[in-house]
């Protein structure tokens, strides 16, 4: 099988079921306990998504085969640095890692990047995702200073001259 990606709306069933999952993982690895479905609704609620549509972004979702498997989100940062964006909601579910899906997310969002004009993709994630840290470098992601605390959560950040 292969992977397919394509832009879809943040908020079609497949992309919300994704993004709840993404959500769950990152909460409850955070925790280290399962995060209860109260808490999954309420990180989910008011998270900024609706950024991930045009003109403010994109938001991707990968199959493998006819699966719903992965996703990703590109949110333009324009108005704050001209020519930059964030790559932001990468996210395989664990039964199809291993099988090229974060890298062909990446290449999506990288081309929806570039079709923007944006010149530098960056991001931020945690210590404990070691999974994604490891994805970002073998892509060509390279670790740089803080460039934002708007999430609190953030502890290394990362950038991509595209």
């Amino acid at each position: 099988m292969t992977w397919t990606v394509a832009a879809e709306p943040f908020d079609s069933p497949d992309a919300s079921a994704l993004r709840r999952d993404y959500y769950d993982e990152v909460a409850s690895r955070y925790w280290q306990r399962p995060a209860t479905a109260e808490e999954i609704a309420d990180g989910l609620d008011g998270d900024g998504a609706d950024l991930l549509a045009p003109p403010t972004g994109q938001f991707v979702v990968g199959r493998y085969g006819s699966d719903a498997a992965g996703c990703a989100g590109l949110v333009l940062t324009e108005s704050a640095e001209p020519g930059t964006a964030e790559l932001t909601r990468v996210y395989v579910r664990p039964a199809y890692r291993g099988t090229g899906g974060g890298g062909a997310l990446l290449a999506s969002v990288e081309e929806a990047a570039r079709a923007y004009g944006v010149q530098l993709l960056r991001l931020d994630t945690r210590h404990d995702l070691v999974e994604a840290r490891g994805l970002y470098a073998k892509h060509g992601y390279r670790e740089v200073p803080a460039f934002h605390r708007r999430n609190p959560y953030a502890e290394r950040w990362f950038a991509k001259e595209l």
